[in-house]
């Protein structure tokens, strides 16, 4: 009985402890995780922001145009609304291996054979060559691997969004395609310079800053790879 109520206090505190993760958990089933909104780190900095610098006016017959960095059209995407090309390679792969090994082995011994003749008032049958002997072994092995291998190759138009005091762009895509009743979602989303962009007015990934990538999709195949919702639930619920 009292292993029992050990048991379930043990349980009621695992509950406890995981509550609150467990109710966001239970709020998304069935729901793809969610993206962190796009922001501009600059903003939590203490330093303020230096102003952009007004356009230089001037006259109307003047070969020179504000905000043009040549005397020729510039192809790429410079204002909100325009369209610039997203190429997304990720090939990612990470390997990790961990092994430890801890041992250790305590031995004490105490004894009083002579002291100021004290070792006299022991009581009988004490011996005082060994009055106390003590020993411990402790041994702790473990082991973990990680092997994991990504990849993702495509190519996604996005449009201007906003242009930040500094000049950078925020761009945002987004892409649908439906084959029978299978439906393909991507989502790109982040900051790029107006350097980066090339003058085929591409952008790779590894030049967008705050970059948000996203690759699913809906339908029959995408629903059977689902867990049914009471499975998740039970999943989620289940302290051990």
């Amino acid at each position: 009985m009292h292993s029992l109520i050990k048991l379930s206090a043990v349980t009621l505190l695992g509950a406890a402890l995981c509550g609150c993760s467990a109710l966001d958990r239970i709020e998304n089933i069935g729901e793809a995780p969610k993206l962190a909104p796009v922001g501009n780190p600059a903003d939590s900095q203490i330093v303020a922001a230096i102003p952009a610098t007004p356009p230089i006016s001037h006259e109307g017959n003047s070969l020179w145009q504000p905000g043009a960095k040549t005397f020729f059209q510039d192809p790429r995407a410079s204002h909100v609304g325009d369209v610039i090309t997203v190429n997304v390679s990720v090939a990612d792969a990470a390997k990790l291996q961990n092994s430890t090994t801890r041992s250790r082995t305590n031995s004490d011994n105490a004894n009083m054979t002579n002291l100021f003749g004290l070792e006299n008032a022991l009581p009988k049958g004490l011996d005082p060559t060994s009055l106390v002997k003590m020993g411990s072994d402790m041994s702790n092995v473990g082991s973990g691997s990680v092997n994991r291998q990504e990849s993702i190759n495509m190519t996604l138009a996005a449009l201007v969004a906003q242009i930040l005091p500094n000049g950078n762009l925020v761009i945002s895509g987004h892409q649908q395609v439906r084959v029978n009743n299978e439906l393909r979602d991507m989502r790109v989303s982040g900051i790029v310079r107006r350097e980066d962009i090339t003058q085929s007015n591409t952008v790779d990934l590894d030049q967008i800053a705050e970059a948000r990538i996203s690759y699913g999709g809906q339908g029959t195949v995408s629903d059977m790879q689902q867990p049914r919702y009471g499975s998740q639930l039970f999943d989620i619920i289940m302290p051990w």
